[in-house]
């Protein structure tokens, strides 16, 4: 019971949709963690049942070649046995040639019984090895899906990084939006346009008063002029 229990579950497991049970799972990658922990352990016991139903089978591999080399053995002793006695039938001994037919004859009946033993065996021989096989194929699948699993769990972290990268950094994106005025980047952005144009006010305020005191230069010069032109005419030059 014990051994077809297991074999049930390698079967049942070795045939497992793993691509489904992701699906339907609200956490794959527990789900996948679950999974090689069950898948382990099941071949842990998987292996345990193979081992003890391959050294029963080799045992009764064993005893049943054993009852065929009997089977064989006594009948050699029987047909020893036979001659033996025919000889001495023959050379007019027929109490002593009696006993060794009766030799014959134990020899024949302990031949049957091993010929009987080895055939029963037989069966359950064919059914242990049928067994032995489906558990080897068992089991191979099942480490294949172990195998399947793990490189899953890999993808599926690799998977998951990748994508907790990228919206960290679509968030940190998000938050430094150049364009926006109302964001602190286009609020400093303003702050230096109004000290430029105050820069620019002073310029230019800076530039008109050197015009008015260029302007006052020439009148003066003008003023000047006309001074010293009225002195020359009042002194006839």
């Amino acid at each position: 019971m014990t051994k077809q229990t297991i074999l049930g579950r390698v079967a049942q497991l070795a045939k497992a949709n793993i691509n489904a049970l992701l699906d339907s799972a609200e956490d794959p990658q527990k789900m996948i963690d679950q999974l090689i922990r069950d898948y382990t352990n099941n071949i842990a016991e998987a292996e345990e049942a193979v081992a003890t139903t391959i050294g029963n089978l080799r045992m009764l591999e064993q005893d049943h070649a054993e009852d065929v080399d009997a089977a064989a053995e006594w009948g050699g002793k029987a047909l020893a046995a036979s001659r033996k006695a025919d000889e001495l039938r023959a050379a007019g001994t027929a109490a002593e040639a009696d006993r060794f037919d009766n030799l014959a004859k134990v020899a024949l009946g302990r031949q049957l019984q091993s010929e009987k033993e080895a055939k029963d065996a037989e069966p359950t021989i064919a059914a242990q090895t049928e067994v032995v096989g489906k558990l080897k194929a068992g089991l191979d699948q099942m480490k294949t899906k172990l195998t399947e699993l793990q490189s899953k769990r890999d993808q599926l972290v690799a998977r998951s990084k990748t994508a907790q990268a990228q919206n960290q950094m679509l968030d940190a994106a998000k938050n430094i939006d150049v364009l926006d005025p109302n964001s602190e980047l286009g609020r400093f952005e303003d702050k230096v346009r109004r000290e430029e144009a105050k820069a620019l006010g002073k310029q230019e305020l800076a530039e008109s008063s050197l015009d008015a005191q260029f302007e006052q230069l020439d009148s003066l010069g003008d003023a000047a002029e006309i001074e010293a032109r009225l002195a020359a005419l009042k002194s006839g030059s």
